[in-house]
């Protein structure tokens, strides 16, 4: 028979119930820690850590050459990272000092610690817009790029005043700035100045299609002399409509070997662009790009030509026109004529309606 003592048999019972109070009791500790350790890690690798004024994307330019200490005060200054610790030390997980890649990346307000992270390690930045119109000079056209890409202006003139290297695109000193077609293009911020001229020389050619170039080939000119005309027509009128008409003109007097006798060559060669009244004076300068002095195009454009003229001067209007001057209204348009006298006409009317407005140059 066997003998129950319950005394011993209730302790064994307690001993069992403490230890299973210890493993819920360890196991509920193991969970809270968990829980502390898991958001603790959300907090640092998928809370959002940016923020950007009024919700708006905001660019990041990272210069090349950059660090890592670099790359934190373009951050901090801007006051885009939040929490500055957790942001260090989940870079410092990532690698990402010796990840740090050069280039323009749009960053959004709200992105995390991981998501900042992963898109400046990709290199995976965002292209820029450039665009350029309007332009005179080789001088100028530098700084309208410089401010817009990371390359400094005095790398572009360096390779625009380089004649070896233009070579290279069959361009000279005179006629490089016919290379640059103005439109808007997509490219990398952080793009080198050579890099930026291949950039355009490749699209120099996809504009010059072989359409465009058997146009130029039937009017004798190549796209070089096309541009020149061109930009002539561009410093004539703001008008694109009468283009056109305007570069029918000069192709007559180039056809029956007229000096063209365009104002706006004079005001390149005395580089005096506020000039607003030619005189016969101005007229006596010796340069190139005298039309009034020499016979056929000037060596280069006077300017960057637009789209529209370089079609204008391709699809030019046939008249028998001869002459024009702007009208006595001011309105930028022009008179036209076909012979001599009418254009002396115009050409009176005009001057008395500088005298009147007091236009003297």
């Amino acid at each position: 028979m066997e003998y129950y003592h319950p005394r011993y048999s209730s302790g064994r019972v307690k001993k069992r119930s403490r230890f299973s109070r210890f493993v819920l009791y360890f196991i509920f500790i193991l969970i809270i820690a968990a829980v502390v350790v898991a958001y603790q890690l959300y907090k640092v690798i998928l809370k959002p850590n940016t923020w950007v004024k009024d919700d708006q994307a905001i660019s990041l330019y990272i210069p090349t050459g950059s660090d890592f200490d670099d790359l934190k005060v373009l951050l901090y200054e801007h006051g885009i990272v939040i929490n500055r610790i957790s942001f260090e030390w989940l870079a410092k997980k990532k690698n990402l000092k010796n990840n740090i890649h050069p280039g323009r990346y749009l960053l959004e307000d709200g992105m995390s610690n991981d998501e900042l992270i992963n898109l400046l390690r990709s290199g995976e930045q965002t292209p820029i817009k450039l665009v350029f119109n309007n332009i005179r000079t080789k001088e100028e056209f530098a700084e309208k790029i410089s401010k817009q890409i990371e390359t400094d202006s005095t790398e572009i003139i360096k390779l625009l005043n380089d004649s070896a290297y233009l070579g290279i695109f069959s361009f000279n000193l005179e006629n490089i700035v016919s290379m640059f077609i103005p439109n808007t293009y997509e490219l990398y911020w952080n793009m080198s100045a050579k890099d930026f001229m291949d950039r355009m020389y490749t699209e120099y050619n996809k504009f010059w299609n072989n359409e465009r170039r058997q146009k130029a080939e039937l009017l004798g000119l190549d796209p070089e002399d096309v541009s020149i005309l061109a930009s002539i027509v561009d410093r004539e009128t703001a008008k694109n409509d009468e283009k056109a008409t305007i570069a029918g003109v000069y192709l007559n007097r180039m056809k029956y070997n007229w000096r063209l006798q365009a104002d706006p060559t004079i005001i390149y060669a005395w580089g005096d662009f506020g000039m607003r009244r030619v005189l016969n004076v101005h007229k006596q300068i010796d340069s190139p790009y005298n039309t009034y002095k020499y016979y056929g195009l000037p060596p280069g454009p006077i300017c960057i030509p637009s789209v529209a003229a370089i079609d204008a001067v391709l699809n030019q209007e046939k008249h028998n026109y001869m002459f024009f001057c702007a009208k006595a209204d001011f309105s930028g348009y022009h008179a036209f004529a076909s012979t001599h006298a009418e254009h002396n006409i115009n050409a009176n009317r005009y001057r008395r309606a500088l005298d009147q407005r007091n236009i003297r140059k």
